[in-house]
């Protein structure tokens, strides 16, 4: 693999979603990723569905989410024999990625201070549920708990009576992103060091650092922010209203653009009540009433063009088939294709990021359990030499 860290070892470790998203994504960036595996049955992911795919149905496509350009070892972290290998592994690793609760890898005999000890340029990256410590910290933690507790839950949905999950396993892959990012930033600084430290991440912070201006309301304003539904919680107009033959999505974020949206929906854009944000937001419904009784006239696609016409940020809602199939999407390399031990040529969610001149990067499939052993030892094998 070619990237920037394609001289980088990534030791995986986690299973589920947040921690191999992580790996991952470094493995994006150009890192060999070898991922462990428990022999009887490997990832837990790997029996998540439906939907299951292949000849006898059993492939995951959660699975296949998570795990591409990885190589898959198969180790019982619990034997005399696997722990010997992980030792071996280690000292050949520039990063470690594990999920486990707080606790699981010291009884492993896998202390960080063992690990430094293995390895002292290793870097950790180390996600949990709540955070390593604090009075929770020991707390299990999935993604939809962790929505619940972190507040994205009563900020999403209809109304403050009903609060929503995030349709994606959202705190799992900012948790994900994160650790990757944090990782990044340990590498750099072995550079100047040379000593690997403990990049930690949970499920509660991730969903924590997006608050954002949700936040802030709070932690500055003295207001608690509640769901709006399809409206932004700040700005007006700004989200999916009604026309003829479905909804669109509209957001005026200056006053410039409110004016162009009020001229093609023939509304006084300088009417007391609509004359600033502060006052449109105010008038809300008033506001999105109008807009839907103008927008009523016309299909969507109508709108789009005028709007787009116009300079005005407006888009569709769009179904995750036409995401994909979308030539906006498959352009920005966001559709990549893959050959599949099992499944052949697939094509899997491309990585979000690209890199000048990097655009013709192969990519591997997620592997099936264990097939990468013999590979890897004898990789392992050349490297301790």
């Amino acid at each position: 693999m070619l990237g920037p860290l394609g001289d980088i070892v990534v030791l995986d470790l986690s299973r589920a979603l947040a921690g191999p998203h992580a790996a991952q994504m470094l493995g994006d960036l150009g890192a060999r990723v070898i991922k462990v595996e428990h022999p009887d049955g490997g990832d837990e992911s790997r029996g998540w569905g439906p939907p299951f795919v292949g000849p006898d149905h059993e492939i995951s496509t959660y699975f296949l989410a998570a795990n591409r350009n990885k190589q898959s070892v198969a180790v019982d972290l619990k034997s005399d024999e696997g722990k010997r290998l992980i030792e071996r592994l280690v000292r050949q690793s520039d990063v470690l990625v594990e999920n486990f609760r707080t606790g699981v890898l010291d009884r492993l005999g896998f202390s960080v201070e063992r690990l430094h000890e293995l390895n002292p340029r290793l870097v950790i990256l180390s996600i949990t549920g709540f955070g390593h410590d604090g009075p929770e910290g020991g707390r299990p933690g999935y993604d939809q708990i962790a929505q619940g507790e972190a507040g994205l839950m009563s900020l999403t949905g209809p109304s403050p009576d009903e609060p929503y999950r995030v349709g994606a396993s959202i705190a799992d892959l900012l948790a994900g992103i994160h650790g990757a990012y944090g990782v990044a930033g340990a590498l750099y600084e072995r550079e100047r060091t040379g000593k690997g430290r403990v990049v930690r991440t949970s499920l509660l912070a991730a969903i924590t650092g997006v608050h954002s201006y949700h936040g802030t309301a709070w932690t500055v304003g003295g207001k608690v922010p509640g769901a709006n539904g399809n409206h932004h919680a700040s700005i007006a107009p700004y989200g999916a209203f009604r026309c003829a033959d479905g909804m669109l999505q509209i957001a005026a974020a200056n006053e410039g653009q409110w004016k162009k949206v009020a001229a093609l929906l023939d509304i006084d854009p300088n009417v007391a009540k609509y004359a600033t944000n502060r006052d449109r937001f105010a008038h809300r419904d008033e506001l999105i009433a109008d807009m839907e009784k103008a927008l009523a006239a016309h299909d969507r696609d109508h709108w789009l063009a005028e709007l787009g016409g116009a300079g005005v940020p407006a888009g569709a809602i769009r179904s995750i088939d036409e995401v994909y199939t979308w030539a906006q999407t498959r352009s920005q390399g966001l559709v990549v294709e893959v050959d599949h031990p099992v499944l052949g040529k697939i094509e899997l969610p491309g990585p979000p990021l690209r890199f000048d001149g990097l655009d013709e990067v192969e990519h591997t499939a997620p592997p099936a359990l264990g097939q990468d052993g013999d590979a890897v030892l004898a990789w392992l094998e050349e490297r301790e030499r």
